[in-house]
């Protein structure tokens, strides 16, 4: 009996294994078809986003990430990253394709030309996101449908604030099997505001007081030192004082709601003023205002406030050098 049985099964195991293979041949041209698909109208060679250019990691090709969730399986070249998040600059950043981002950094001026050719999506549209065929998101912790999106592709997601704006792109750098690269901009970063910083409060002075105020709407507010708006670089790397009205108010909640009446008490001898172009800018034209020391000496330094918001490597770069102008002239 057992010398019949082991042909059966033999014949079994070689007609199952046979089926499978064209299963798995037939899945795979699928796959295939769907990147042609997804890829076609995206951005030109040579652009880090919207490009399915050098799409050769497989399946096999991953490593754990240990996110602040749990482990994470993820591909080590991913080449098709969808953004549900605030930290599209950093993936950017590291030359890694983006296919699809969030409406704040599909429309973030500062990103225009990466963002060009990039889809917007949300957490509530999955049908966008699948349509991508994205091999990697990564999102907010509070994004929504996380286990829905689980079955797109891996999610990795970060409480925002919780680490450092710098600590946060080393972060993504290991995420994005990059951590080399991220540390080493990290620390040229660091050393040049560093620098800037000295030369900032040698001509300004060291006990010069410096303000990070927006107007967006109708709603102005100061900020303290972790809040973006350049506020990281200013306290932070250059070591510029706060005001100690602001300090008082606005360093431990982030931020602090003022009305026009009561601007010139948080306004220092300098002042960032991030300026939204759909503000209601109605306060600058009162005596009350005009009469703040800071302005009337040309000390109010404006800076665009749409992309403001955003702490990553390449709207630093743009306000590291918007601050030099302002305060050093170069």
């Amino acid at each position: 009996m057992k010398k019949l049985l082991v042909p059966f099964v033999l014949i079994l195991v070689l007609v199952l294994s046979a089926c499978g293979s064209k299963d798995n041949t037939a899945n795979n041209a699928n796959s295939a078809a769907g990147n042609n698909a997804a890829t076609e109208g995206n951005a030109p060679e040579g652009n880090a986003t919207g490009s399915n250019e050098g799409a050769s990691a497989t399946s096999s090709d991953t490593f754990t990430y240990q996110s602040e969730t749990g482990p994470v399986e993820v591909p080590a070249n991913p080449q098709r990253v969808v953004m549900l998040s605030g930290f599209t600059g950093n993936v950017i950043k590291l030359g890694v394709n983006v296919v699809g981002a969030d409406v704040w950094s599909k429309t973030n001026p500062t990103f225009a030309e990466e963002m060009k050719d990039v889809t917007e999506v949300s957490d509530e549209n999955l049908e966008k996101i699948i349509e991508l065929n994205p091999d990697l998101i990564i999102g907010l912790s509070n994004i929504k449908n996380i286990d829905k999106l689980k079955e797109i592709a891996p999610v990795v997601t970060y409480t925002w604030g919780k680490l450092d704006y710098l600590a946060q792109h080393v972060e993504i750098g290991k995420l994005l099997n990059k951590e080399q690269e991220a540390q080493a901009w990290v620390d040229d970063f660091k050393s040049r505001v560093e620098q800037a910083g000295n030369e900032i409060r040698a001509k300004i002075g060291e006990d010069a007081t410096v303000s990070v105020i927006e107007a967006w709407g109708k709603d102005l507010y100061v900020y303290g030192a972790n809040w973006a708006r350049g506020t990281e670089i200013l306290y932070q790397g250059m070591k510029l004082k706060m005001p100690e009205k602001v300090k008082a108010d606005a360093l431990e909640a982030g931020y602090y709601t003022l009305s026009s009446e009561v601007l010139p008490d948080y306004m220092g001898d300098y002042v960032v003023l991030s300026k939204y172009s759909d503000a209601d800018a109605s306060f600058q034209q009162t005596e009350t205002y005009k009469n703040i020391p800071a302005v009337k000496n040309n000390h109010v330094f404006e800076m665009q406030g749409e992309g403001a918001s955003f702490s990553d490597p390449v709207t630093l770069e743009k306000q590291f050098e918007f601050f030099k102008k302002s305060f050093l002239g170069n």
